[in-house]
Formats: C-alpha cells, sequence, structure tokens
C-alpha cells in the first residue's frame, strides 16, 4: 500500500516538470499558439459569462408613458402622454426639467419640494418637476398631487402640468426611475435629484454656471459633489462600517478606471438635453450603480463632465442597505465595466463629433 502511494505521488510531481521540459523543447511557434489559443478561450469565456449575467432593462408599459398633474382647478387630470425626448421631432419646451425618482418616499418628498419650488419659482427660467413613482406602496403618487394641490392653492408658485407625477407598474430601481424620467423631460436642461432633499437645491445654479463652461456642441454634465466634505462631521460622525464601505467602494471605482470624479454617487447631476440624448438610450443599469455608467458613457462619448462642490446634509430614512448594496453594487460595476470592455454592451450614438 505505501508502495503504491508513493508511485502515485511520483507521478503527481513528475507531470508538471515533463510538461515543463515538453514546452521547453517545442518550437516557439507552437507555444505561442497554445498561449493566443487560451486567451482566444479566456476571453470568449468571459463575453459568454457576462452576456449572461448583463442587465437588460425591461421595456416601458404604455401606462407608464403617462402622467397626472393637478389641474388649475385643483381636480387631478385624466392621464395625459408624456413626450418621448429620443423622438427627433420633440423639441424642449422650457430650460430646466427637474427628475425625481421617488419609492415610498412620503415622510421626506414634502420638504424637498418644498424646497425645490421655493428655489425655482425665484428663477425667471421655465421649469418643471417629474416625479417618477418607482412602484411605491405608501401612496407616494397620491402625496405629491396633494401636495401640488395645496401648495398651487396657498402660495401659487406651482402652476398646471408644472408637477408632474408619472407611475411605474412595478420597481426598477434608483437608475431605472431615473432613465425613465429622462426619456420623458421638456427641459432644455434635466437634473435629476434624490427625494430626500439632501441637496440644497439653491446649488442649481453653480451646476448651470459650470455645465455652461465646460459645454462643447451643446453638450456636458455637472456632478453635484460632496467630495469637500470628507473631513466635516456630516461625515466623520457616521457610523464607522459606513465610512469603512464608501472608502473601499470609492477604491474599486478609481480600480475600474473612473478617476477624475471623487464623488460619483451624489444624486443631482444636470446635463444638457443633448448629453441626455446620447447617454440614458444606452444605460443598462437599474440599480444604485447606474451614475458610474452615465459617467462611463460620458467618457466614451467624450462629453465633459465638471465635478462641483454642493452642501449636503444626512437626511434619515434612507433606503439603502449598507452591506446587502454595497455587495451588489460592486457586482454591477464588474458587470458594467466588463460589458462595455467585452462588447456586449453598445456605446450608441451621439455625444461629442471628433
Amino acid at each position: 500500500m505505501g508502495e503504491s502511494t508513493l508511485s502515485a505521488l511520483d507521478l503527481l510531481m513528475a507531470f508538471p516538470l515533463a510538461a515543463l521540459h515538453a514546452l521547453q523543447e517545442a518550437p516557439a511557434s507552437v507555444v505561442l499558439t497554445g498561449v493566443l489559443g487560451i486567451v482566444v478561450i479566456g476571453v470568449f469565456a468571459l463575453y459568454l459569462l457576462i452576456l449572461l449575467v448583463a442587465h437588460n432593462p425591461r421595456p416601458e408599459t404604455a401606462d407608464e408613458k403617462l402622467y397626472r398633474t393637478v389641474l388649475s382647478s385643483g381636480a387631478v387630470s385624466p392621464p395625459r402622454s408624456l413626450p418621448d425626448v429620443f423622438t427627433a421631432e420633440t423639441k424642449p419646451s422650457l430650460l430646466i426639467s427637474v427628475v425625481v425618482p421617488a419609492y415610498n418616499e412620503r415622510a421626506r418628498l414634502p420638504i424637498m419640494l418644498a424646497e425645490a419650488v421655493a428655489h425655482l419659482s425665484t428663477q425667471p427660467s421655465t421649469w418643471e418637476i417629474l416625479l417618477i413613482d418607482d412602484g411605491s406602496t405608501d401612496g407616494t403618487a397620491t402625496l405629491a398631487l396633494d401636495w401640488s394641490r395645496t401648495r398651487m392653492q396657498t402660495h401659487g408658485d406651482v402652476a398646471e402640468d408644472q408637477i408632474r407625477v408619472c407611475v411605474l407598474g412595478s420597481n426598477r430601481g434608483k437608475g431605472g426611475a431615473v432613465t425613465h424620467g429622462m426619456r420623458h423631460v421638456r427641459g432644455e436642461f434635466a437634473v435629476f435629484a434624490d427625494a430626500d432633499g439632501a441637496s440644497r437645491f439653491a446649488d442649481l445654479e453653480t451646476l448651470f454656471a459650470e455645465l455652461r463652461r465646460v459645454q462643447v456642441q451643446a453638450c456636458a454634465i455637472a456632478v453635484g459633489s460632496r467630495a469637500h466634505m470628507v473631513t466635516t462631521d456630516a461625515v466623520v460622525k457616521r457610523a464607522f462600517v459606513r465610512n469603512l464601505l464608501m472608502h473601499a467602494f470609492h477604491t474599486l471605482i478609481r480600480t475600474f478606471g473612473i478617476r477624475s470624479i471623487r464623488d460619483t454617487q451624489c444624486g443631482f447631476k444636470l446635463l444638457t438635453r443633448e448629453a441626455v440624448k446620447a447617454v440614458f438610450p444606452y444605460m443598462h443599469t437599474e440599480g444604485w450603480i447606474f451614475d458610474i455608467e452615465i459617467l462611463l458613457l460620458a467618457g466614451y462619448k467624450r462629453i465633459p463632465v465638471v465635478e462641483v462642490p454642493i452642501t449636503w446634509h444626512e437626511v434619515d430614512g434612507s433606503k439603502v442597505s449598507l452591506v446587502k448594496d454595497s455587495l451588489r453594487m460592486a457586482w454591477d460595476l464588474g458587470v458594467v465595466r466588463g460589458g462595455y470592455l467585452c462588447g456586449v454592451y453598445k456605446i450608441g450614438d451621439g455625444g461629442v463629433r471628433r
């Protein structure tokens, strides 16, 4: 028994040595062909893997192309059709559209709406707020319409059709809700803002100034950033695990090639209409990582991106599950990056022409 075991071990150890000797004796062309074959097989296997796990957003339904608003009489309108930005004959009819993705936001939404309307109504520009109810179960859409009616009657700074509410049939995720909203804006510029009111809406003017400064061929994106707040109490006093995951995620993002933007996840980004048309038809990610895909597409299409410091504060009631969503974001980041590298995801048309 001992001799047979020893013999088997000798054979097992001798095999790598024999293989190495065979490689040394083989012609260089044979070795090169073998290496290239392994590389090709590996790339093909990676392509198939990405193809299997790639994000494939579901098409929007007929009902999701509709919205409701509060009429000047105070009644809620019947469903009306939303415009489609990606249709050539659709032209902007106002200056700024605000897209607000909302999932079960009854508690936090009124504060955000109040600040947004208070700022927008003091500006000479025309505007709209397009609320995308992402399959909420707490009556978020009804609350938004009720808030609009009350504001119209008490303050008079909201008119019919300025606050539009679109309800998705089922939850798509923040990225899916933002993408849906961007498809149906009327503005020459479009900004998406979180429903929690963590960003100060007055900072929109700073985003506008920087956007116009870097704009090329009507394309630009201004990214609200909290990177300058890393050493402030707003960040330092957060839970240790939350900050640890944040720094780990930022390191992962830099590893995957986005190094010029320090804060990719701030939910306050302003785009020109041409940038919207160049980026959002080709979005795949519907989860939290969608911001990264926006920046990747902007890079591929040579769209100028500028990072703008904004005021921000922590708001209770976050829907993010630290560990679960962090792991999901890391996975999605790998899928998105691999999707573009392998050609599973198409970059598409638009952007700055060479």
